[in-house]
């Protein structure tokens, strides 16, 4: 299993809409990074990442988990991009912000914070540890 954080802007795709959308889930859609494109190519269903509030909040607050591998984006008219499909797994206990991340040493090569612009970021096993233990929530 591999680990991941998607990043959404709250007012445009929040967790609390991707908990509305249940089992079905939700297409990962709209992603024109090559890179994060890459990452999403990656994944394989069950795979689990942080739901990480992007822009306003900063935070990461939720879980998800993939539940169908890389196939196109509908909303690319030029089929070149794709998107995974991934359900809510739960809320996490204590959110996690920027903030708090950036001051956890541990931290500091975590993609999220050296590449702040990518939506779509691989997390190591570590950095997954040291995050769930952050947020207080066990899977």
């Amino acid at each position: 299993m591999a680990y991941w954080l998607f990043k959404s802007e709250p007012n445009t795709w929040s967790f609390d809409d991707q908990i509305a959308k249940g089992e079905e889930g939700e297409g990962w859609d709209g992603v024109r990074n090559y890179q994060a494109g890459n990452n999403m190519k990656a994944m394989r269903i069950g795979d689990v990442g942080f739901f990480y509030h992007s822009v306003v909040e900063k935070k990461i607050v939720g879980i998800v988990r993939v539940s169908e591998e890389w196939h196109l984006d509908p909303t690319d008219p030029t089929g070149r991009f794709g998107m995974v499909t991934v359900v809510a797994v739960k809320n996490v206990t204590n959110p996690v912000t920027l903030a708090k991340i950036k001051n956890t040493p541990a931290l500091n090569d975590f993609a999220l914070v050296r590449q702040s612009r990518l939506s779509v970021v691989p997390v190591s096993q570590e950095e997954w540890d040291i995050l769930l233990q952050m947020s207080q929530t066990s899977l």
